[in-house]
């Protein structure tokens, strides 16, 4: 943890605090916290509810350790345990962070971005974040300031960012953005440390990410990942996980044909931890049926989503 001596070579004080990016799913807001972090803490996805947890992210520059907290996409249309969870989620980290990234697809405002309004609290500063600008036609650019002016009217934001989380220099106005807005204080976490998540989290992460990659819309979203066994050594992480689908042609699909689709699931999963832990992986995959796992209370706390 870092000291004092950075804030007498500064000559002014440290700045520390927790931010929640907030947002519908299929917005950004995992590839906003990757590119915020300058490392993939989340995985990402076109499959709506990829995020499940709430996933740490923490960037720590001379100035200032901005504290990122990457929640599910609040979900309205959907009522299952799964959904209610990672609802509370989104819920509950709100609660208690020093300042709010709520993020929206530019030029887009719908009634589940209206239903996440309501959540925003009013206790401290709210960012609107209008993503995804490089996806914007030529000739709908000029609608841009119009459509942050409709913003405005709608809640009292502190700023309106439009941007693209892919674009390098709008992370660091961003950046620049939130500095003045946090809290002074310490660092609170370790200078090196870039989430709270353990590796083993990570590992299941990366593998869900694949599996949500490689079967597109033919899978549910109703799928999990679960780390049976997790051996660290020096040189070698020995890993071996289930997959968890709910009906057996779902398993079909992650298996594909001669399991050559399981294959490429593990393949590139292994090759993702390979490149954040710095070592090598074994990886070894099984699927397994479990109906109804995503509506049951008790199977949700068994499998992590507390």
């Amino acid at each position: 943890m870092q000291d004092n001596t950075t804030q007498i070579i500064q000559n002014k004080p440290y700045k520390c605090g927790m931010i929640a990016i907030i947002g519908k799913p299929n917005t950004g807001k995992s590839t906003l916290l990757n590119a915020l972090v300058g490392q993939k803490v989340s995985i990402t996805s076109r499959k709506a509810q990829t995020t499940r947890h709430r996933i740490m992210g923490i960037q720590t520059t001379k100035e200032a350790q901005y504290i990122f907290v990457d929640t599910p996409g609040f979900q309205t249309k959907h009522s299952s345990a799964l959904n209610r969870k990672l609802n509370k989620t989104v819920n509950s980290t709100l609660s208690g962070v020093d300042l709010v990234l709520m993020v929206i697809q530019a030029n887009q405002f719908t009634a589940a971005d209206g239903e996440i309004l309501k959540l925003l609290p009013t206790n401290c500063p709210v960012i609107l974040i209008c993503n995804k600008t490089d996806t914007i036609d030529f000739f709908d650019k000029p609608k841009i300031l119009p459509f942050l002016n409709q913003m405005q009217d709608k809640f009292n934001f502190t700023h309106l960012i439009p941007m693209s989380a892919k674009n390098p220099p709008d992370i660091e106005r961003l950046l620049k953005t939130i500095l003045p807005l946090l809290p002074e204080q310490n660092p609170i976490y370790g200078e090196d440390e870039m989430t709270d998540k353990s590796s083993k989290f990570l590992s299941s992460e990366m593998i869900r990410e694949k599996v949500f990659r490689f079967t597109g819309d033919e899978l549910p979203y109703k799928s999990t990942v679960i780390i049976d066994k997790f051996e660290e050594g020096k040189k070698l992480k020995r890993i071996f996980a289930t997959i968890l689908v709910e009906k057996t042609a779902h398993k079909a699909m992650v298996i594909g044909n001669k399991g050559e689709k399981l294959k490429q699931i593990g393949t590139e999963a292994r090759q993702d931890m390979e490149k954040l832990f710095n070592c090598k992986v074994y990886l070894e995959l099984w699927v397994k049926v479990k109906g109804g796992w995503a509506d049951n209370e008790a199977g949700l706390r068994a499998y992590g989503y507390e």
